[in-house]
This record gives C-alpha cells, sequence and structure tokens, in this order.
C-alpha cells in the first residue's frame, strides 16, 4: 500500500512549521469521554505495571490507567506547558518529529510505547515507527489510537483521502515497513460518539536476538 501511494500523500495543506501551530497550549480532549476510555482500556491491556513507557506525540494527559504505577513515562511533545501540565510524565522533551524523526533515547529503552490521536500528523511515518522499534525491548508493544477526528490543515492527504478502516490499513502498513510483528486491531464504535481504533503491534524477540548474537 505504501508503495502505491505518491509522494504528495505524506504532504498537507498547511506547510508551515508545526512549531507554529502548537506554539499556544490546548488544554483539551479531542475525543469524547467513551473514546478516552477505550484507549484507557487499551493501555490497561498492554502497559504492564512498573514498566518504562514512551508516551510520544505527548500532550497534558496520557490517558494512562488511573490505577497504575509505571517507572518511567517519557512524554515527548510538541508544547512544553502542554507537557507540564501532565502529571504522568517523569521526563518531558519537545521534538517536532517531521523535522527530526530520530528520536532521543537509547536503544531498548522502554517497555511499551503508546501514539494516542497524532498518528495521522506524521509526515514520515515509517521512519518514526523505525526508531519506535529500536527505542522498544524484545516483545515491546506499541499502541497506535485515532479516531475520525484531526485538525485537516495538517493531517496528511492519504489521512484525508481514507475512511476508517483505511486508517487502520495504513497504520498497518507503518508497522509492517517498520519491521513490527504482526499487528492487532481494536475497535470502539458507539452508535452515538467518536470512534475509537487502536492497532497494535510489538518488536519481534527474534529480530532482536539475532541483532544480539551478531
Amino acid at each position: 500500500m505504501l508503495n502505491d501511494l505518491p509522494p504528495q500523500a505524506f504532504l498537507r495543506r498547511d506547510t508551515a512549521p508545526d512549531a507554529e501551530f502548537y506554539r499556544f497550549e490546548r488544554l483539551v480532549t479531542h475525543i469524547d469521554p467513551a473514546a478516552v476510555a477505550a484507549v484507557t482500556q487499551l493501555y490497561r491491556q498492554f502497559f504492564l505495571p512498573g514498566g518504562d513507557l514512551l508516551d510520544l506525540m505527548s500532550s497534558w494527559v496520557s490517558h494512562l490507567p488511573p490505577e497504575q504505577v509505571y517507572g518511567r513515562v517519557a512524554g515527548l511533545g510538541m508544547n512544553m506547558d502542554e507537557l507540564a501540565h501532565n502529571p504522568r510524565l517523569t521526563e518531558r522533551t519537545v521534538q517536532d518529529l517531521n523535522q527530526q524523526p530520530t528520536l532521543p533515547y537509547a536503544d531498548a529503552s522502554f517497555d511499551a510505547a503508546g501514539i494516542c490521536v497524532s498518528v495521522q500528523y506524521l509526515t514520515q511515518p515509517v521512519a518514526v515507527f523505525q526508531e519506535l522499534r529500536r527505542v522498544l525491548r524484545p516483545g515491546a508493544p506499541l499502541v497506535v489510537t485515532f479516531s475520525n477526528r484531526c485538525f485537516p490543515d495538517k493531517a496528511i492527504y492519504a489521512w484525508q483521502t481514507l475512511d476508517d478502516g483505511g486508517h487502520v490499513q495504513l497504520v498497518q502498513h507503518y508497522f509492517a515497513a517498520a519491521g513490527f510483528g504482526p499487528a492487532e486491531v481494536f475497535a470502539h464504535r458507539p452508535r452515538v460518539g467518536d470512534p475509537l481504533y487502536g492497532v497494535v503491534a510489538a518488536v519481534p524477540q527474534a529480530l532482536i536476538h539475532s541483532l544480539e548474537r551478531v
């Protein structure tokens, strides 16, 4: 699927630097409470208590299960004021992944990672997913959640031309192109309210072991 997409599929209507768009904090949630609860349930299922987590494209709230205690919770986002409001983060980094997709973390640093309702804004998604595979530990899951909402000027053109099923397939292809294992798909589709989709895949154990033998 990715090979069939033209280069302009990963462009956006608003070509100004993202730092300008995100310079003002937005202390709001972009999905309704039921969709937020669906995100939290996925995190409850895949993020083990005590683990080291990476909240990529983070904001003022991480939607982590309130009853769970984690070790390191690193948040990387676009606005330091938003990150400063997030009480679950143990460290905070501002970085524009569309300008610099290389993550500022050592190999195999995290037990799990999440991207919540933001994957549609990545202009170099495979490069970012490859970096996520690098910084995750053997068997560690990456949980990517999204709805049908977005900032149209900042979402890539490919995202805007696809329906919900197409979004799921596109994210699955990101995982596959970056070398993750098979992806699972989860769906919250209420009659009224925001849908929420989750695509989850893990770093293959065999890949890590082969790298260690070398």
